[in-house]
């Protein structure tokens, strides 16, 4: 089992060369969460910063990992490197009043439009309504969609998988069955995006829409998500 005080000093080599080759071959996914999650962050930091974040991260969960690397520890190390990205977001906070209220004005849009039309309504009535261009409101999703990017990360929060851990079992129940609420289209978005880590713009290749659209069903299906698993957690 870990200890507070076992020692991962520079002089230990074995010690060393293990935490190199686990940076090694978890490097990719430091990579893929860096770039999905860079487009959002408008310049304040750039994928260069991410990955640095990432690694750093990284090093800490190989050092802090009860017992020999398991097939636990990449569920816990992409948990890691995303919410040490997510935190750096919101430490800076990186957007500016001007890409906050083109957020908040897309989803007021969209809640007022979906009462109005009973329905989803498209990206075109949504800029009809604000009057503005498809490339314009298309930016807004965008801006909208970072609002939800450490939803699901907030909402499961400190159950970190380990041997034992009644409350992180009991978490993954709940997100299995908040999951299987969802229709299948939502299903498959999110397994492309949270497991197979796509990014908005290759899942708009696989469900053959454009990426405004993919990140308007993205942001439905978490709320949907947190809406369940809310209501199981009451």
């Amino acid at each position: 089992m870990f200890s507070g005080a076992h020692d991962y000093s520079a002089n230990t080599t074995s010690s060393a060369i293990n935490e190199q080759a686990v940076l090694q071959q978890y490097l990719p996914l430091v990579k893929r969460t860096a770039s999905k999650l860079a487009c959002h962050c408008d310049g304040v930091l750039d994928r260069d910063d991410l990955e640095q974040l990432g690694l750093m991260a990284l090093l800490d969960i190989v050092r802090r990992y009860p017992g020999e690397i398991d097939n636990n520890f990449a569920a816990v190390a992409s948990k890691r490197v995303r919410g040490a990205m997510l935190d750096e977001f919101r430490r800076l906070d990186w957007r500016s009043r001007q890409v906050r209220q083109s957020a908040h004005q897309y989803n007021d849009a969209q809640r007022e439009l979906t009462k109005k039309l009973v329905r989803q309504p498209s990206q075109q009535e949504i800029a009809d309504h604000l009057g503005l261009s498809l490339t314009e409101v298309h930016q807004s999703c965008l801006d909208s969609h970072a609002d939800v990017l450490s939803s699901l990360d907030e909402l499961l929060e400190n159950h970190e998988p380990s041997q034992g851990d009644d409350d992180h079992n009991e978490q993954q129940e709940m997100l299995v069955h908040g999951l299987s609420k969802l229709n299948q289209r939502q299903q498959l978005l999110m397994s492309l995006y949270y497991q197979h880590e796509l990014n908005l713009k290759e899942i708009a290749l696989v469900l053959k829409v454009t990426e405004a659209r993919v990140c308007q069903l993205h942001k439905a299906a978490v709320i949907a998500l947190r809406k369940v698993i809310l209501e199981l957690k009451q």
